[in-house]
């Protein structure tokens, strides 16, 4: 065993690790123990200046250039509200919950009468296509994109399931987090919020990428189908912090729905593609608006026993300890 210094969201420690014998996979189970992050969402950095390893849970843990004493940097991809869904019946508020009570602040995007906000680029307009806040909101994004309707939400769910169920390696309880067939029958009811795991799904078995767009901060995160399926396409998502809406090109503001184009080439490698130029500008106007929810620090109070509660990992734990699943924002 030798020590690797790791770095997350709440701080900084030093842990063992066989260098030798361990997989990445073990190492993810030795970052869960410390950072609450699900092997699924874990994303490593490393090296000076940091760059992004290559997480393959089989391989051996050599297979990220690891060396004893070096700093591992651990974040947490997008899509926390995954981990919400490992208590089907959670309750947490919707963005229109949370906005309509405070005249003092904007309402988000989702909430204005105006029309959807858009971006020019070159031809016609990225166009935020907001879908209902109802807890299937990747789901009716994805379906928008790929279906052409959010009312085939329940259909991209059967896919997820389907996907998971047909590949027992890539999706083992380990990097879901919980028993398969658990998490398959939970991510079928109507209640529970899919994130990162179910976008990576999506993303081969639709052979596209799908880039999400943080609203709060900027970042893309790429879902990447596998080299060898991938058709050199990519859709636009956005991402609040609990909720995920589509965008897409329309050639002009009035356009019917219909006529947009929801999946577009490929046409420059990294962040510089126009496309996703546009969603970043997208995503600040939305930014403006106050239209994300930090999930870290948010304030939520326990609508069972009254507790007070500050951000999802709380909540998480809260949930855990007590079997309270129904929280509200103060």
């Amino acid at each position: 065993m030798a020590p690797l210094r790791l770095r997350h969201p709440g701080g900084v420690v030093t842990i063992q690790v066989d260098f030798d014998g361990f997989t990445v996979q073990d190492l993810q189970q030795e970052v869960l123990a410390v950072t609450n992050i699900p092997l699924a969402l874990q994303e490593y950095k490393a090296g000076y200046p940091p760059h992004s390893l290559t997480v393959i849970p089989e391989l051996p843990l050599e297979s990220l250039g690891l060396k004893p004493g070096e700093q591992l940097i651990v974040s947490a991809k997008p899509g926390l509200q995954a981990q919400f869904s490992s208590t089907p019946t959670a309750n947490i508020p919707t963005p229109a919950a949370r906005y309509a009570p405070s005249p003092s602040q904007p309402p988000p995007a989702s909430a204005s009468t105006s029309g959807p906000d858009y971006v020019e680029v070159e031809g016609g307009y990225l166009v935020h296509r907001i879908v209902p806040d109802d807890n299937a909101c990747l789901f009716s994004s994805v379906a928008l994109v790929f279906e052409q309707g959010i009312d085939k939400a329940s259909d991209i769910r059967q896919i997820v399931a389907d996907e998971i169920r047909a590949d027992p390696i890539n999706w083992d309880d380990a990097i879901l987090g919980r028993p398969r067939e658990d998490y398959i029958a939970t991510i079928l009811k109507p209640s529970s919020w899919g994130g990162a795991i179910e976008l990576s799904v999506l993303a081969k078995h639709y052979a596209t990428e799908i880039a999400s767009v943080d609203v709060e901060t900027g970042r893309i995160d790429h879902f990447t189908p596998p080299p060898e399926k991938d058709t050199g396409n990519r859709c636009i998502l956005i991402y609040s912090g609990i909720h995920y809406d589509a965008a897409t090109l329309a050639p002009m503001l009035d356009a019917p729905s219909d006529f947009h184009q929801t999946v577009m080439p490929v046409t420059s490698q990294g962040n510089n593609d126009p496309i996703l130029v546009a969603a970043k500008k997208l995503a600040d106007k939305l930014r403006a608006k106050r239209a994300f929810t930090n999930t870290a620090t948010f304030d939520l109070k326990c609508e069972v026993c009254g507790q007070g509660l500050k951000g999802e990992k709380e909540a998480r734990a809260h949930a855990s300890e007590t079997g309270h699943v129904k929280f509200g924002e103060y």
